[in-house]
């Protein structure tokens, strides 16, 4: 009679067992965890990364190369790096490659520069043209940069058209197709779940909401992007022929060339790229791997050529800049990277409040002389870039200069942000503008009726109680579209009055309209074309320091964080120890692939589109965001 209540007692008693034993497991992993990692900080000089005497340094670069990191869980990279898993979002600094470049140049260890470049997302053209640069530098010392892959995607290719040497598989795959703005539309979408939308918009050009009003690109639009697409493609071609030597019309625009070519080449892309100048030969990768032991030796394991991968040089050859003269003028560097969102947020996202502190930062550290603000940025919330521009006409009253240098882009609130500098600077390829406002909600009361929800009730203004589940009013309609109308004007008279413009010139260019960093210094919107470091210098100059060093200021790590990079960071290096490293085996690794299916990506990409949608919270709903600039 009780022998179902026993047999449930046993269940959920073995249950509890299976818990309590996994629980003793895992509080002892870690446990030991910390136990050898502490054992590790200890003797950490003993088991430091060391360069071979002679040896090649393998850009193997995985993710995007980006202007300043998210902010990543210590606990979180180093079980992501032991298990030897993918990152969700890999980034490569874009500061931390140039400077392994430049010390590579001058590092007698190495060699060559192996360009491997499988594992590189997509990137703006503005990034890879300062890694070209870099890389320009690097061959003046008279080592040679050679490039290998089974594949090149075309930021891939930029990078690879700097080598010296070309390498492709006699199977690979090469194609480059331009530059492409297509989004997915919702409209029909948001129909078929009667969800109400309500969109307020100033600025013919502005088109960061016509994914949620139309299903189809605008004219407008189309023409706007048409223009900025084919500056950036024309410097993208330009750059690859000045490095590979051959004309620009050598790029196959049309499917009347490219099938000619095609044919010509036996239908083998690897045979076209060859035939095309776009590579220098085809090479198995055991051809790669003997001629590079020829070049630079064998590795200690004596199975492939002597090399050090990117990490690992990165960790060997640089300490924290300790700064040797406390008293000296400094020009400080702020970077403002992501969109732009109200209130504090963490490092890869520009934060109101977050971003106002580093530059108030700068304010009071006497030392500081002048400021550059470095925008990397499609914008975001009006709100939120008021308030950091705000804090650049403070550093301006308080004598110090500030310099906008633009990055990838700075468009809509990324160049409202910039708009107050006394010197804006940009990269030919920075796509910039974008001046427009516009605000957005949904509404769900139709999605709610079929559902048989419906909310009602009394108030005592005719604007009382209005919500996501209730219609939205003309007199409210009205209201919305008033204050941006209000808002755009505000931004127009910003542009205006720090580009000593009038009204009229700043509106005829505005609209929402976007332009490369080319255009907008000949339309007036921008200053100077040139990098960061010409930034610096153009700060420095304004400033009238002859002497002086550069201070980046960024969000400073809690101690905890700290704490757990420099125990993790030893960690790692036990287990290392213990099952071996595979940066040793970049060649062997060449048909990784980080790239997702087909539908895989379609489901990301919906997903992204909502998380962002989700993130901005200005608090008057008022945006300034250039969603085309984040294509690229």
């Amino acid at each position: 009679m009780n022998s179902k209540p026993s047999f449930i007692k046993r269940i959920f008693s073995a249950l509890w067992r299976f818990i309590s034993l996994t629980r003793q497991i895992i509080v002892n992993l870690v446990f030991f965890i910390f136990f050898f990692a502490f054992i590790a900080m200890v003797g950490s000089d003993a088991d430091k990364i060391t360069v071979p005497d002679k040896t090649a340094l393998v850009l193997n670069l995985v993710g995007d190369i980006v202007e300043q990191k998210h902010e990543v869980d210590p606990m979180q990279a180093f079980l992501t790096e032991t298990l030897d898993e993918q990152e969700d979002r890999p980034e490569v600094l874009l500061a931390n490659l140039t400077d392994v470049i430049a010390k590579a140049k001058n590092d007698d260890r190495v060699e060559i520069i192996l360009l491997q470049l499988q594992g590189l997302n997509r990137t703006g053209l503005t990034k890879l043209q300062d890694v070209g640069q870099a890389l320009t530098d690097f061959k003046t010392s008279g080592k040679k940069i050679i490039a290998v892959a089974d594949q090149y995607s075309q930021d891939q290719y930029y990078l690879a058209s700097y080598a010296d040497e070309i390498w492709l598989n006699p199977e690979g795959f090469m194609l480059l197709d331009g530059y492409g703005r297509y989004k997915m539309y919702f409209k029909s979408a948001l129909e078929k779940l009667a969800i109400s939308q309500h969109i307020f918009r100033v600025g013919t050009y502005k088109s960061a909401v016509e994914p949620f009003m139309r299903d189809n690109m605008s004219e407008q639009a189309k023409e706007a992007n048409k223009l900025w697409l084919a500056d950036l493609w024309q410097q993208y071609k330009h750059d690859v022929a000045r490095e590979r030597g051959f004309k620009t019309d050598n790029f196959d625009e049309t499917f009347t060339a490219l099938l000619a070519k095609f044919s010509e080449a036996d239908a083998s892309f690897a045979q076209y790229a060859l035939n095309n100048n776009w590579v220098d030969a085809l090479k198995t990768r055991q051809q790669i791997r003997s001629e590079l032991i020829d070049l630079v030796g064998k590795n200690k394991k004596g199975d492939s050529f002597s090399q050090i991968g990117y990490k690992d040089y990165l960790d060997a050859s640089f300490t924290a800049k300790a700064i040797t003269a406390k008293s000296s003028d400094k020009v400080a560097i702020i970077v403002a990277k992501g969109n732009i969102l109200n209130g504090t947020q963490k490092p890869g996202t520009i934060g109101g409040d977050s971003t106002a502190k580093l530059l108030r930062k700068a304010r009071y550290n006497k030392e500081v002389k002048a400021v550059v603000l470095r925008v990397d940025s499609p914008g975001g919330s009006a709100y939120a870039s008021e308030i950091i521009r705000q804090e650049v006409e403070l550093l301006k009253q308080a004598g110090k200069p500030v310099i906008a240098s633009m990055g990838t882009y700075a468009a809509s609130g990324g160049y409202w942000i910039s708009a107050s500098a006394d010197k804006i600077y940009a990269a030919p390829s920075t796509i910039t503008g974008s001046i427009g406002i516009f605000g957005m909600m949904m509404t769900f009361e139709k999605s709610l009726g079929k559902l048989g929800v419906y909310t009602d009730g009394v108030g005592t203004t005719d604007f009382a109680g209005f919500g996501p589940t209730q219609p939205l009013s003309d007199g409210l309609a009205e209201l919305f579209q008033l204050s941006i109308n209000k808002g755009y004007k505000n931004f127009i008279n910003l542009v205006a009055e720090n580009r000593n413009m009038t009204y009229e010139q700043v509106d005829a260019v505005a609209q929402g309209r976007v332009w490369s960093g080319k255009k907008a210094k000949e339309l007036g919107l921008v200053d100077e074309l040139g990098n960061l470091t010409d930034a610096v210098v153009a700060a420095a100059t304004l400033a009238e320091l002859e002497q002086y060093e550069t201070l980046l200021i960024e969000k400073e790590p809690s101690s905890k964080n700290i704490f757990l990079e420099k125990l993790m960071g030893n960690a790692n290096t036990l287990v290392n120890m213990a099952y071996g490293t595979n940066d040793d085996m970049s060649i062997d690794l060449l048909s990784a692939s980080v790239t997702d299916k087909p539908m895989t990506q379609v489901i990301k990409q919906l997903q992204q589109e909502l998380v962002k949608m989700n993130q901005f919270n200005d608090p008057q709903g008022m945006y300034s965001l250039c969603i085309a600039c984040a294509t690229l």
